[in-house]
C-alpha cells in the first residue's frame, strides 16, 4: 500500500468511522482535541493553529466544511478554491493530524455530538461560550479553548494577493 492510500484509509475518515476510533482513543487515555475550518488554502496561519490545537491533547480531529458548506458561508463566489478531497488530502497528510471528517451542515455542531471531544478548540477571534458545540463539550466535563491567530495570514489576503 503506498503512502497515499494509507493517507486516504486511514485517516480521511466517515462520521461512523470518527465515532468507532474516538471510541478505541477513549479507551486509552488518549485525550481527543476537535477544531474545523475549510482550510481552503493551507499557509502558515493555518499550520500554526492546527499546532497550537494539537497541543491540547493526544489526538487532534479536524472537521472539514465540504465544499457546499463552504459556499452557503458566502465568503466569495470562487470560494472554495480548492475542492473537498483536495483539501482533506493535505490536511490528512499532516503529521499532527490524526483525523479529517467532512461535514456538510452549516455547522459541526452534530459531527461534535457524535465525536464527544474533550477539548473543542477554535481561534481567539471567537469567545468560548460563543463556539459551536461548546454546550456538548462542556456537559462532559470538557474543555473549550481559543488559540491566538498567527497574524499576517489569511486565505482571502492570499487569493488578493495573488489576483493583484
Amino acid at each position: 500500500m503506498t503512502t497515499y492510500q494509507q493517507i486516504l484509509q486511514h485517516r480521511i475518515l466517515t462520521r461512523a468511522e470518527i465515532e468507532k476510533r474516538a471510541n478505541v482513543w477513549r479507551m486509552f487515555n488518549q485525550k481527543i482535541v476537535f477544531t474545523n475550518g475549510c482550510f481552503d488554502i493551507l499557509h502558515q496561519g493555518h499550520v500554526d493553529y492546527l499546532c497550537k490545537a494539537k497541543d491540547f491533547g493526544h489526538k487532534l480531529i479536524i472537521g472539514l466544511n465540504t465544499d457546499a458548506s463552504v459556499k452557503r458561508q458566502n465568503k466569495s463566489p470562487e470560494r472554495p478554491i480548492n475542492n473537498e478531497q483536495s483539501r482533506a488530502f493535505i490536511l490528512a497528510a499532516l503529521v499532527i493530524v490524526d483525523a479529517v471528517v467532512l461535514f456538510d451542515e452549516d455547522t459541526p455542531y452534530d459531527l461534535i455530538k457524535a465525536i464527544q471531544p474533550d477539548v473543542l478548540v477554535k481561534g481567539a477571534d471567537y469567545k468560548a461560550e460563543e463556539i459551536v458545540g461548546y454546550d456538548i463539550v462542556k456537559a462532559r466535563g470538557g474543555e473549550v479553548a481559543t488559540v491566538e491567530l498567527t497574524q499576517g495570514f489569511s486565505t482571502t489576503a492570499l487569493i488578493n494577493k495573488i489576483k493583484s
